[in-house]
């Protein structure tokens, strides 16, 4: 039998526990980060990273506290991320996805160029313009470099370095330090857009520093010969070789080259191969194969942003493409409070309204290596050194200077 005061004594210790409950609920409020890029395919390991990353710098934000939202309440940052496996239609159906989301307020991505581009196509291109019905949805990319894209859309923006300004120091650099070399081979996967838009800026700039360019060879992505592509390279029998490629066919070609015994007295590759995919895959023959590129464990954040990712699945390394992640969950922590965002369904509209307005007054924003600056057109001016693959690492052969 139960009493009265046990009755009150018990409804009292639910209505309490319930409280207790609905507080602990209500802090553990949430609010969405949403990614999207490659994470299967060719190039899969960029956008399985990327995820790595943007879940590793989550957790470093939610371990300090979180979030302050536009009502001053606190939010743990959540990462969602979809994969469009590098193909721009699933680039534009992942967008589409993410802005019916009534809890999306920006995204991350994507990994390829070959989607940025479609998928910017699809964004309203001039803020305000009632005629244009493209989406209007606030797009901050890690990943996909080929130069130029940000322009256009105004709700489009990027966190990645500027590769003509790359490979222009690094072929000035080349001329200064090694004026022994005087002609130039490239070779270029075809037919992926970065690759072959970021091969057109190298061997520009080869051309510019006075080097003869003698020619190229080329290839596509899922290729896995290349004995006639390094035949041409060898009869050109050029001083420097210039890889526009990404780690898979990077290591084809280079393993190729071992094979035919095609040395050339200077190797440079693409900034995307500057990772330890590519050492994993053919780290002897790309023994002194020299990359610029915008991340390199130099500095107390950079480690501690590598040994981050390291933690949460030690399947992943640090490189440029998912560092830019990190930085972006960590710019958009800020924007977020600065442009006091609300994170709620019914303020969702207004919300990537002020996102995209904050991102565009950027003018400059922290980076693992130093400050980054912002163009005009929404792009990133990031620091950046040269690497060289020596005894199965990536050493820094030269910092320029910025």
């Amino acid at each position: 039998m139960i009493r009265g005061h046990q009755l009150v004594g018990a409804t009292l210790a639910a209505t309490i526990a319930l409280t207790l409950s609905s507080a602990a609920f209500a802090q553990e409020k949430t609010f969405k980060i949403y990614g999207f890029g490659a994470k299967s395919g060719v190039v899969g390991i960029f956008g399985q990273q990327s995820e790595v990353a943007m879940q590793a710098a989550a957790a470093m934000i939610n371990k300090a506290g979180g979030v302050t939202l536009g009502d001053g309440s606190k939010a743990k940052l959540v990462v969602e991320y979809l994969d469009d496996r590098c193909t721009a239609e699933e680039g534009i159906n992942a967008l589409r996805r993410i802005a019916a989301q009534n809890d999306a307020v920006v995204a991350i991505g994507p990994t390829c160029s070959n989607v940025a581009e479609p998928v910017f196509g699809v964004l309203q291109k001039k803020v305000g313009d009632a005629s244009d019905s493209g989406l209007q949805f606030p797009l901050y990319t890690d990943v996909a470099a080929k130069g130029g894209l940000a322009a256009m859309s105004q709700w489009a923006f990027r966190n990645v370095p500027s590769e003509a300004n790359m490979y222009k120091s690094i072929f000035e650099w080349v001329k200064t330090t090694r004026p022994e070399l005087q002609t130039f081979w490239g070779g270029v996967e075809k037919d992926f857009a970065h690759s072959n838009a970021t091969f057109n800026v190298i061997k520009t700039q080869a051309g510019n520093t006075g080097l003869q360019v003698l020619g190229q060879s080329e290839w596509l992505l899922n290729d896995i010969n290349f004995s006639n592509q390094v035949r041409e390279m060898k009869r050109a029998n050029a001083d420097l070789v210039a890889i526009s490629a990404h780690p898979f066919t990077t290591c084809g070609v280079l393993k190729e080259m071992a094979r035919q015994n095609v040395k050339p007295k200077m190797l440079i590759g693409l900034t995307s191969s500057s990772s330890m995919e590519t050492l994993q895959g053919c780290a002897a023959q790309a023994e002194g194969l020299i990359i610029p590129t915008s991340f390199a464990p130099v500095t107390d954040e950079a480690r501690n942003a590598a040994a981050a990712v390291q933690a949460l699945n030690s399947k992943y390394n640090m490189d440029l493409h998912n560092a830019a992640a990190f930085e972006n969950i960590f710019t958009l922590k800020e924007l977020i409070e600065k442009q006091k965002i609300m994170g709620r369904p019914d303020t969702v509209q207004a919300d990537r309204q002020k996102m995209r307005d904050g991102l565009a007054a950027m003018k400059q924003t922290t980076g693992l290596l130093g400050k980054v600056g912002r163009t005009e057109d929404r792009e990133a001016i990031k620091p950046f050194l040269f690497v060289q693959a020596k005894g199965g690492n990536w050493t820094v052969a030269h910092t320029p200077a910025q």
